[in-house]
């Protein structure tokens, strides 16, 4: 079942991440699980609801824009941990601007759940820095 579960979890991260760059919020909370969390910049961000995370949105795109990006690519997926529920994802991060150049690579790790019959993160760490991140979420810490 880990076989299926780890090729769940890859599918649901490249799909989430089309949704990411086309800026398709329903794409993307169809494939995330709530409260949703995320630790970034130092900080522990928590999107209890779909409607939290869809609200910041517009100003993560506008947040995005500022620092040039054009789109995330993830160049290397590795499964660390997986059981037939959850599965962590080791990410190797790339955001490139509007002439394809990156600007910016960070590691990044994902946890993927199996809830009510669906796969979706639920959480994520990023090694990211002061780039767009955390926007709209509750922050502690």
């Amino acid at each position: 079942m880990s076989a299926e579960a780890e090729r769940a979890a890859i599918e649901t991260c490249i799909e989430w991440h089309a949704a990411f760059n086309a800026r398709d919020n329903e794409g993307m909370i169809s494939r995330m699980h709530f409260p949703h969390v995320r630790i970034a910049g130092g900080r522990l961000h928590v999107w209890e609801t779909p409607e939290d995370f869809v609200a910041a949105q517009e100003q993560t795109t506008a947040s995005l824009e500022a620092e040039g990006w054009a789109k995330t690519d993830n160049f290397s997926r590795e499964v660390v941990h997986a059981s037939e529920d959850k599965v962590h994802l080791s990410l190797r991060t790339s955001r490139s601007d509007t002439d394809g150049n990156v600007y910016h690579v960070f590691n990044t790790l994902w946890i993927f759940t199996l809830i009510d019959g669906r796969w979706g993160v639920q959480f994520r760490s990023s090694y990211i820095g002061d780039v767009a991140h955390g926007i709209g979420a509750t922050t502690i810490g």
